[in-house]
């Protein structure tokens, strides 16, 4: 498309980001693994290319490549990190190990203007960024000049103005570098030339055209949760396709206090949507029984939700698509995208595919989509308020919120805590405000006296974090009187614990869930 941006991926974690900020910007972007970036060129004619980083080293015999006929299509190109060194390898420049590595926040000094740093930064100025770099580009290409130096890495930006093609060794697209955001959309308005009119808006219409497309005739169930993700889809696909949706709400007694009510009515009362709701809790904690190891409990629950699914889809007398909330973060941290090793993370997710005893495609249209985007896309939906603002909640529920073995006791106290502790947050007007919060009952007994008594019950971990994306997350500050006011009320008002603490762990990008 030649108002939008294509992004060849070279398997980093923050690639998506670079997306995000293109979009920021109000213009298109695709992804792109680079293994199939020669095939997209084919059907896709992008007004710029941005190569992304990743964790190869560019001195390996098979390291990764952007298709070499990019470089000769006459258009912008923007390297980044990995990005800057295949461009300049493959552009006849040099790439060396650099004997002192550089990780985390660095300063670059700016010893050229260019069209990439216009009203940004200054030839002469120094400048905060987030580097991540073990080998550095030692001879550039016939063509570039040096726009920016740091202490290791000679080359920290490059640009040859002529053939509009710029490069910097840092990661723009992290809000580690302050002025990232700033330097991507330089690149999209003023070296690609492309106008800010895209909106979700006309992300929405797109998304119903696509699932119009690949759906067709087909009948559609979509895995209701109850969460943000699930109703976005829900509604989205309700929109596109209408009756050839039934959407089946699998209550497995893992979900937090009065939700499965909520949702049911929502559904139910407020769309016209065929709703299933199946109460399979004693299923679901039966086979959970005993079982500790927190991998385990993923994949039985996710083996349960599929056998569930299947089930229902057969008493429809079949079903030619699963739907399913599908988000870029739990692509990222289930699979890797360029078909490389990767560590799991989420794999209670099916983002590779169904298993093959299962007669269904997936349907994911939110694939690309980070969790504040997909907020968006629901106020366009007209969902209400209280389903877009409410704080993820992820598919195990409460298993990976309670360490150890799961039992129906330690669901009903670990619900009661969890409820007591989002109603202070909203008390406090925090809701908003934090990004996720919730309990976690851990596999610890400690003595303690209430009263007269002496009581051995088990400790409550309390977490808040603050993120923007999902990808990276910090915790909450509350003040004292705060955490003081919701552990007075866990330890009167939820028999089976006595001692509750708060988790101050900070997370990179990477899930943000606790087990």
């Amino acid at each position: 498309m030649a108002s939008s941006i294509l992004i060849i991926d070279f398997g980093s974690q923050v690639t998506q980001l670079i997306a995000r900020r293109v979009r920021e910007s109000g213009v298109y972007s695709e992804i792109v693994p680079f293994n199939k970036a020669d095939e997209m060129l084919d059907n896709f004619n992008p007004a710029g290319i941005i190569l992304s980083g990743g964790p190869s080293s560019v001195l390996g015999m098979e390291s990764p490549r952007a298709p070499q006929r990019i470089f000769d299509m006459g258009i912008p190109i923007l390297g980044i990190c990995y990005g800057e060194q295949t461009m300049c390898e493959q552009l006849g420049g040099k790439v060396g190990e650099s004997a002192e590595k550089e990780f985390g926040r660095a300063f670059i000094d700016i010893k050229h203007d260019c069209a990439l740093f216009e009203g940004v930064w200054e030839k002469g100025t120094s400048h905060q960024v987030w580097m991540s770099h073990g080998d550095k580009v030692i001879d550039l290409p016939k063509g570039f000049i040096v726009t920016a130096t740091s202490g290791n890495a000679p080359y920290a930006a490059i640009a040859d103005e002529t053939r509009k093609f710029y490069a910097v060794q840092f990661h723009p697209e992290v809000v580690h570098t302050p002025d990232g955001a700033k330097i991507i959309a330089n690149f999209v308005h003023k070296v690609a030339g492309l106008k800010n009119d895209w909106t979700m808006a006309s992300f929405k219409d797109t998304a119903i055209e696509n699932i119009r497309r690949q759906v067709g005739k087909g009948r559609v169930i979509c895995g209701l949760s109850g969460g943000v993700d699930s109703s976005v889809v829900a509604v989205l696909l309700h929109e596109a396709i209408g009756d050839q949706l039934t959407c089946v709400f699998v209550d497995h007694g893992l979900m937090r206090l009065n939700e499965a009510e909520q949702v049911v009515d929502l559904f139910r009362n407020h769309y016209n949507i065929n709703l299933i709701h199946k109460d399979v809790s004693d299923l679901f904690l039966g086979k959970l029984a005993g079982v500790s190891d927190p991998e385990q409990k993923r994949k039985i629950i996710g083996g349960l939700f599929i056998d569930v699914f299947d089930a229902e889809a057969k008493k429809l007398g079949g079903a030619d698509f699963l739907a399913q909330g599908t988000l870029y973060p739990d692509v990222i941290e289930s699979v890797s995208f360029t078909g490389g090793p990767s560590v799991t993370i989420k794999s209670h997710h099916n983002v590779g595919g169904l298993p093959a005893r299962m007669k269904m495609s997936l349907v994911e249209p939110l694939r690309e989509l980070f969790k504040d985007e997909v907020r968006i896309l629901g106020r366009e939906l007209g969902l209400p308020e209280a389903f877009i603002r409410r704080h993820p909640f992820p598919g195990p529920g409460l298993a990976i919120r309670i360490p150890g073995d799961i039992t129906q006791e330690k669901c009903d106290i670990l619900r009661k805590a969890d409820d007591i502790y989002l109603q202070e947050i909203k008390n406090a007007g925090l809701y908003d405000v934090i990004w996720q919060a919730f309990a976690v009952l851990l596999p610890v007994r400690t003595v303690g006296v209430m009263g007269d008594a002496r009581t051995y019950d088990y400790v409550c971990a309390l977490r808040a974090v603050t993120s923007t994306d999902g990808m990276t997350a910090d915790y909450y500050h509350f003040d004292h009187d705060f955490l003081s006011r919701v552990s007075i009320r866990i330890i009167n008002e939820v028999r089976g614990i006595n001692r509750v603490v708060y988790d101050i762990t900070s997370k990179p990008p990477g899930t943000i869930e606790w087990e």
